[in-house]
């Protein structure tokens, strides 16, 4: 019995096909280039205000704070700096945890704003920009607990993993090929 016909189980191979042509160092420099910490970081911020402000609508429209929902944000994030940044090396999970810990942190004042807002019978934003220098040791006694910190620091994680960009086997190739080659020449 041939070993290429072993039966009807038999599995597709689809990771094992042959690449068309060798990768070129050109194909590694165009995927170098094609990162962008400024695009990861306005994207970033992007994703955070809209966070915010989804965050702190669907917590007054129910009237609970749902911090679960933290981890949402590292989720986006994460793929926002994939997206945005396109990037291959240690900088964009850095970034995007970083990010990530401080949309939390954001995200959270924002939700005590809109809670605090009918209290004080004015806007979330008038709360937002009367914040002063007392506001913040009663904020992170009052709203922020150890919980809300785990809670933010498993949504770094997330983000971190989600932000490196995804190569194809011939990128990766590629990639790989051309840091070997300037190892070697170092």
């Amino acid at each position: 019995m041939s070993e290429e016909n072993t039966g009807i189980i038999r599995l597709r191979k689809k990771y094992l096909p042959q690449i068309d042509q060798k990768p070129s160092e050109d194909d590694a420099r165009r995927l170098r280039a094609a990162q962008s910490m400024r695009n990861a970081i306005m994207e970033s911020l992007i994703v955070i205000t809209l966070f915010s402000v989804f965050w702190s609508m669907l917590s007054v429209a129910f009237g609970r704070i749902f911090p679960w929902l933290t981890l949402l944000l590292g989720f986006l994030i994460g793929l926002a700096v994939r997206r945005a940044g396109m990037g291959l090396d240690w900088r964009f999970p850095t970034l995007a945890a970083v990010f990530t810990l401080l949309g939390s942190l954001l995200s959270n004042i924002v939700v005590a704003a809109a809670f605090t807002a009918p209290i004080l019978k004015t806007t979330t934003l008038a709360v937002l920009t009367n914040l002063t220098v007392l506001t913040w040791p009663v904020f992170f006694d009052e709203v922020m607990t150890p919980a809300d910190l785990i809670i933010a620091l498993f949504s770094a994680g997330i983000a971190a993993f989600y932000a490196n960009r995804r190569l194809m086997r011939a990128e990766y190739l590629a990639l790989r090929t051309w840091e070997e080659k300037d190892v070697r020449q170092d």
